[in-house]
């Protein structure tokens, strides 16, 4: 699921500009450079490497340093932010890593159960090295997190933390590391206990991207993705290449129910006087804030409507600009009540609170890469 090629190439030849130009503050700094040589010298001293992926681009969001690195038992895959790809598609890729040798396992950072899952598998593997390695019970184990920037290192790396000190029952001020939205918040390696018994301490370390990235592909999933600082990109290119990959999925059909198609198969105006415009009046709802859930459904049936009403071809590249061009520049405007005005960027308004809801699930999950064809 990459979307329709034009949206693909505008918005991956922006992120390769980015990354090509020697002057920029972010791309590859200073920090990144450090940063890369201080993993790449201790990936060989820790116990275990747990390589912290997106689950919506399980190929994409590779950690690149780890390949200087035979691949081992002690190299774990997790597919983070499990709960904003397609389930059926992430059991798809666990299996591909598991044919290839790989240890792989989908979390979700923010969930509990999820992290104390997780935690018991850790701490089973930990004793299943040091009983084939002889190693004495009361050693240190170290784990490390790698991964590219905004997969969730930071997020995970405190979860356990958190779950760790209360099943050991370990009281104290808890250490934590910084979690941002932003990529590259992380500066320094962090050292974090997350268990007793054995006692393992996870080292949490800053997102590396590469020095240069010439896929356009790549690029645009990296951007969409938010591995990429948004100030870098133009979010209306953002928000319409989200659009191709919506219109292409089947994602839209599960808003059916929000539809307000009549009977005759023509979609009724979301925003006029009987659409989305009542429902923003509703008590306590605050128009302008698209995360409420009476904004979201406006948002779910106007994009249904408009792709049911669609008669061209999908498929065809002009078609699918002319669809989005509809949807980006009236629909989307309509539900999100955002109104055209001289001192403010409209189009930047939505095509933020559209990417934010992606990031944020509401409007349907998607893993974006493709299993190899070889595999299918």
């Amino acid at each position: 699921m990459v979307g329709t090629a034009s949206f693909v190439q505008n918005l991956g030849n922006s992120v390769k500009k980015v990354s090509d130009s020697k002057s920029s503050s972010w791309w590859y700094n200073h920090h990144m450079r450090a940063a890369s040589r201080a993993i790449f010298q201790r990936i060989p001293l820790v116990d275990l490497v747990l390589e912290v992926r997106d689950a919506r681009i399980p190929m994409s969001s590779e950690y690149g340093q780890l390949r200087y690195f035979p691949s081992s038992s002690r190299n774990i895959i997790i597919l983070n932010k499990m709960d904003l790809a397609d389930r059926s598609k992430t059991k798809e890729w666990m299996a591909y890593f598991k044919e290839r040798n790989y240890i792989p396992y989908a979390i979700n950072s923010h969930n509990k159960d999820s992290i104390k899952e997780f935690l018991n598998f850790l701490q089973a593997r930990v004793r299943d090295i040091r009983r084939s390695t002889h190693s004495s019970d009361t050693r240190t184990t170290t784990v490390m997190l790698v991964g590219i920037p905004n997969v969730g290192k930071s997020a995970f790396a405190n979860s356990l933390h958190q779950i760790g000190r209360i099943s050991a029952a370990e009281k104290g001020k808890l250490k934590h590391s910084t979690v941002s939205p932003q990529p590259g918040e992380t500066k320094n390696i962090t050292s974090l206990k997350i268990a007793s018994h054995p006692n393992i301490y996870i080292l949490d370390t800053p997102g590396v991207l590469p020095p240069k990235i010439l896929d356009a592909e790549l690029s645009a999933k990296l951007a969409l993705t938010g591995a990429v600082d948004d100030i870098l990109i133009d979010q209306s290119e953002l928000a319409q290449y989200f659009l191709s990959i919506l219109n292409l999925s089947d994602e839209y059909k599960n808003w059916a129910k929000f539809s307000t198609m009549d009977d005759d198969g023509a979609a009724t105006s979301v925003g006029g006087s009987s659409g989305g415009s009542e429902l923003h009046k509703k008590e306590n709802q605050i128009v302008n804030d698209h995360t409420q859930d009476i904004v979201v459904q406006a948002v779910r049936r106007a994009l249904f409507d408009e792709i049911s009403a669609f008669k061209g071809n999908m498929v065809d590249e002009k078609d699918m600009v002319q669809l989005i061009e509809a949807q980006f520049t009236t629909v989307l405007r309509k539900a999100f009540n955002v109104t055209s005005n001289p001192c403010g960027d409209a189009t930047g308004m939505v095509a933020a609170k559209l990417i934010n809801l992606y990031r944020t699930g509401r409007l349907g999950h998607y893993t974006l890469d493709s299993l190899p064809r070889s595999h299918m």
